[in-house]
């Protein structure tokens, strides 16, 4: 029972974070994946459906603050619908182990680019 409370503050926690756009889907991944051992597959899926719940409140706060530029939604569905159809299949097909390494990668990356730019 305590484990599923500290689950649950855990992914409240991230959830706030995902609405400042701090990247708290990223933050639940290694929660998931580091801290809980739940396979890859299972993490990213779960990660799909938290966004579903945190995506909305966050889009329209932004929406409300006109912090949207309309240009880039259209290119991103654009370029988002067939490169995630494609990421699929991709991910279907690919090792387990390069999956998790190119995730780290990435958010090594992101970490590095975070720490180093300028305000």
């Amino acid at each position: 029972m305590m484990m599923f409370l500290f689950a649950a503050l855990v992914g409240l926690l991230t959830g706030i974070l995902s609405g400042f756009g701090i990247g708290g889907g990223s933050l639940l991944m290694l929660w998931l994946t580091c801290i809980m051992e739940v396979s890859q597959h299972q993490a990213a899926g779960m990660n799909l459906l938290y966004f579903l719940a945190c995506a909305p409140p966050a889009l329209y706060s932004h929406w409300k603050n006109r912090l949207i530029d309309k240009k880039a939604v259209c290119f991103c569905i654009a370029a988002g619908i067939p490169l995630s159809i494609a990421g699929c299949y991709l991910a279907a097909h690919l090792d387990l182990s390069l999956i998790r390494r190119g995730f780290g990668v990435l958010l090594l990356g992101i970490g590095f680019r975070e720490l180093f730019a300028k305000q």
